[in-house]
Order: structure tokens, then sequence, then C-alpha cells
């Protein structure tokens, strides 16, 4: 039987095991789930927010907490409602909202809104105009927690059985390297 010469073994052992340390990971992250360099503050969008429009005003509402920042704009040009009074009734609470700027109001909730679907209306004065809008803000439980990846036992098999692999791999080698020395085999 013809054997391979050493430095052939040796890197028909090493070669695979450089792909194998090489090969990206099959795991992958999802949305929010990037570990970069630092702690990071949850972006804007993650905060429960609400719309309403009409053919003439369109609000946005962002709730963080118990607080809730309000933005008015002109349906049609997307600009800041100028000197609007706005009040707003959210799930059967009536709540004043303060201007804070043009198009900018503020109000504070009773209580952090819970899970499901809360009506929304709000009563916009502007000028001669005057509108309602409905809308609803839409809350749901933590989603986040449902898709965390789940290091299985089959992941940890499957390392496993690639290290043992390589471990044996190696010890093949040591072995065969070992046998030619003791031999006067040359590579």
């Amino acid at each position: 039987m013809q054997t391979l010469p050493l430095r052939r073994l040796a890197l028909a052992t090493i070669l695979p095991l450089a792909v194998w340390a090489a090969w990206p990971s099959t795991a992958r992250a999802g949305d929010g789930h990037d570990h970069g360099d630092g702690a990071k503050e949850p972006a804007a969008a993650a905060l429960p927010r609400f719309t309403a429009t009409s053919e003439a005003f369109e609000l946005v509402g962002v709730i963080d907490g118990k607080q809730l920042t309000l933005y008015l704009d002109h349906a049609p040009t997307n600009a800041p409602v100028k000197g609007a009074q706005l009040s707003l009734n959210i799930g059967g609470a009536q709540l004043a909202a303060k201007a804070q700027g043009d198009g900018e109001f503020t109000a504070t909730l009773a209580q952090e809104p819970k899970p499901g679907v809360t009506p929304v209306t709000a009563t916009i004065t502007a000028g001669n105009e005057s509108d309602l809008l409905a809308g609803e803000i839409d809350i749901h439980a933590d989603e986040h927690a449902d898709t965390h990846v789940d290091r299985s036992w089959k992941f940890w098999a499957a390392w496993g059985v690639g290290a043992a692999v390589v471990l044996g791999g190696l010890a093949a080698l040591r072995k065969r390297m070992r046998r030619g020395n003791r031999f006067g085999e040359t590579a």
C-alpha cells in the first residue's frame, strides 16, 4: 500500500481545518441584533406611534412611556400647522395638548398604554379650519423576545462533531509523523 508523503498528509489535514475555521457561521443576526462597539440607544422607530389623517391635516403621535409628542402638518404640503389648537381623546380619556412650536405639541398620559389597540380622536382648530381626525394606537407585547436565536443542542452538537473531526485529523497526523520518524522516513 502506497502512503502519502508527510507534507501531503499535513496539507490534507490543515487545509480542510483552515477552510472550516474561515467558513462563515450559518447564524445570522436579525434586525436590532448587531453587537457593534459599545451600547447603542434604542432607535426612535422602536417607540409606539400612531397616525391620524384627513384631507387637510396629518397628525403623528410618538409615545415614550407616559410622554406623548405630536406633530401636526398640512396634509397637501407636509408643512407644520402654525397657531393650531389640539385636543385628544385616547381610549376615552381627554387630553389637552400643549403647543411647543409650529406643528409640535406635547401631552402627558395618565398611564403608559397597555398592549392592544386603543382608539384616538383628535380635534384640530387652526384659523378658520377645524377637523376631527381618527386613528389608533396598536401596541404589541414584546416581540423582540420571540426573535432571539436559540442555541439548541443541535448547534453545539455540530460544533462538537467539527471539533472532533479536526482533533482526530491532527492526532492521526501526529501519529503518522512519529511513526515516520521512527523508521527513518522523510517527507
